[in-house]
C-alpha cells in the first residue's frame, strides 16, 4: 500500500474519532450539561443530536423524569413522650442541572444531603404532634407543613419537590408491647364498665316491667270484681223480677238447685220425710185414692 493511502486512512480515522467526539445524543427522558475542563458551558434540554468541542468538552446527563428519594427511617420523640419510627419518602425532579451540579456534584451526594434535610424537617414537625395526631386526620396537615419547608429549600439544589409523604409510623419494639398491654387493659376496663351499665339497665327494665305487671294485674282484678259485681246485681235483679212474676215456680227452681248441690257429691243426710226440704218430693208423689 502506498504511503498516500495510509495517510488517507489515518486522516479518515482521525476525522471519524473527532467527529464521533464532537456529537452527542440527548434522550427525551434526559437533559444534559456541557462541561469544559470541569466547568459548565451550556445546558441542553431539548432531545436530539447536539455538538460539542471534541476532547476538551464532555457531557453530563441528568434525568428529566420524576425521581424518588427514600431516606432511612428515623426515631422521633413525640409531644406526648412516645417514641415512634417514621418512614418518609419524597418525589422530585431536576429542573436546573447547573445548580444541581454546583451544590450536589452527583446524584448520590444529593440523595444523602437532601435525605438528611427530609429527616430533619420530619423530625422537627412530627415532634410537635402526639401519637393520636399522627394516627388521625391531623397527619395530613403535618405532611403539608413538612412539604412547604422542604419545597422552599429544594431550588438551592436545582430540583423541584413534587411530593412528600409519611409512609409508616411504627412504635419501636421496646415500647410496642407495653403500649399494646396498656391498650388491652383499657379495653378490658371499658368492656367491664359497659357490662356493668348493661346489667344496671337490665335490672331497671325488669323492675319497671314487674311494676307494670303488678299494676296491670291489679287493674284487671279490680275490673273483674266490678264486672262480677255488676253481673251478680243483674242476676239478682233478673231473679227478683222472675220471683215477682211467679213466686211458686221460683221456689221450685231454687229447690231443684238445692237438690242438685246436695246430692251431687254423694253426701249422706239424715232427714225426716216430712221435712220442708222434701216438700216438692212429697208433692210429686201420687195421692191415695
Amino acid at each position: 500500500m502506498k504511503k498516500s493511502g495510509i495517510v488517507i486512512l489515518i486522516v479518515i480515522g482521525v476525522a471519524t474519532i473527532v467527529g464521533w467526539s464532537s456529537v452527542f445524543t440527548v434522550h427525551q427522558t434526559q437533559q444534559a450539561l456541557v462541561l469544559q475542563f470541569g466547568n459548565p458551558v451550556r445546558p441542553v434540554e431539548n432531545p436530539g443530536l447536539n455538538f460539542k468541542m471534541p476532547f476538551i468538552q464532555n457531557v453530563r446527563f441528568f434525568d428529566k423524569r420524576i425521581l424518588d428519594l427514600d431516606p432511612q427511617p428515623t426515631e422521633i420523640l413525640l409531644a406526648d413522650q412516645k417514641r415512634i419510627n417514621v418512614d418518609s419518602f419524597a418525589r422530585y425532579k431536576i429542573v436546573d442541572p447547573l445548580e444541581f451540579l454546583k451544590t450536589a456534584q452527583s446524584d448520590a451526594n444529593f440523595r444523602q444531603i437532601f435525605g438528611n434535610l427530609v429527616n430533619s424537617a420530619v423530625r422537627a414537625e412530627v415532634a410537635k404532634s402526639s401519637l393520636a395526631d399522627m394516627l388521625s386526620s391531623k397527619r395530613a396537615g403535618v405532611m403539608i407543613k413538612i412539604f412547604d419547608t422542604l419545597a422552599a429549600q429544594a431550588p438551592k439544589f436545582g430540583v423541584e419537590l413534587v411530593d412528600l409523604r409519611i409512609g409508616r409510623t411504627d412504635l419501636p419494639d421496646a415500647t410496642l408491647q407495653s403500649v399494646y398491654n396498656r391498650m388491652r387493659s383499657d379495653r378490658v376496663a371499658q368492656a367491664a364498665q359497659l357490662r356493668a351499665e348493661g346489667e344496671e339497665q337490665k335490672l331497671t327494665i325488669q323492675a319497671e316491667a314487674d311494676r307494670k305487671r303488678t299494676v296491670i294485674f291489679a287493674e284487671a282484678n279490680r275490673t273483674s270484681q266490678i264486672l262480677r259485681g255488676e253481673g251478680e246485681g243483674t242476676k239478682n235483679k233478673i231473679l227478683g223480677d222472675a220471683f215477682g212474676q211467679d213466686p211458686e215456680f221460683f221456689n221450685f227452681y231454687r229447690s231443684m238447685e238445692a237438690y242438685e248441690g246436695a246430692f251431687d257429691d254423694g253426701t249422706t243426710m239424715v232427714l225426716s220425710p216430712n221435712s220442708e226440704f222434701f216438700r216438692y218430693f212429697n208433692e210429686a208423689q201420687p195421692k191415695p185414692k
